[in-house]
C-alpha cells in the first residue's frame, strides 16, 4: 500500500466546524497512511479535519504543513510540524490544492467543495471520502482511509509512468 507517495505532497482537506466524529477518524487514518508511506501531508492548517489528518501524520513518524488563510501562526493546530500564514483568506484553498500533488477530501463544506472544484478543474489528483452528493466525474469516491490512499497511490504512480 502506498507505492508511489514517497515525497508526494498531498492536500487532506475537509470540514473544519461540522465535521462528524467517524470523519474525524477517518481523516486521522488517512493522515497516518500517508505519513506511513513517505507522503507530506498538507491541509488548511485549522481545526477539524485538517487538525485530525496533522494528528495522525504525526502520530506516524510523518510531517504536516498547514496553510492558514490568516496571518496570525498561533490560530493553527499544534499538531502540524510547519504552519504558514497565508493572509489570503478562503483564496488559501487554492494554494493549498495548486501546492498539492493530490487531495483527499473527507466530508464536506462549503470550503472543501472549493477545494474540490479547485482539484478537479486544474487535473489534481483527487479522491473523496464520504461527500455530499456531487456529480460522477468529479472524482474517486472511496468508502475507507485505507482505499484513498491506495487510490491515490495508484494514481500518481501512474502520473509517473505516463
Amino acid at each position: 500500500m502506498g507505492r508511489g507517495l514517497a515525497g508526494r505532497y498531498v492536500a487532506v482537506v475537509g470540514p473544519a466546524d461540522t465535521a462528524t466524529g467517524d470523519q474525524l477518524a477517518a481523516a486521522t487514518e488517512v493522515g497516518r497512511l500517508l505519513a506511513g508511506a513517505g507522503a507530506v501531508v498538507l491541509t488548511g492548517g485549522l481545526h477539524g479535519v485538517m487538525r485530525a489528518a496533522a494528528t495522525g501524520a504525526r502520530d506516524a513518524g510523518g510531517t504536516a504543513i498547514g496553510l492558514l488563510p490568516g496571518d496570525d501562526r498561533t490560530a493553527g493546530s499544534p499538531e502540524h510540524a510547519f504552519l504558514l500564514p497565508t493572509g489570503l483568506g478562503e483564496l488559501r484553498n487554492g494554494l493549498l490544492v495548486r501546492a498539492a500533488d493530490a487531495v483527499v477530501a473527507v466530508g464536506c463544506s462549503w470550503g472543501t467543495l472549493s477545494g474540490i472544484a479547485l482539484a478537479r478543474r486544474t487535473g489534481v489528483p483527487l479522491v473523496l471520502l464520504d461527500p455530499w452528493d456531487l456529480p460522477g466525474d468529479v472524482g474517486t469516491v472511496v468508502v475507507s482511509p485505507t482505499a484513498a490512499v491506495d487510490t491515490l497511490a495508484r494514481d500518481l504512480a501512474r502520473d509517473l509512468e505516463g
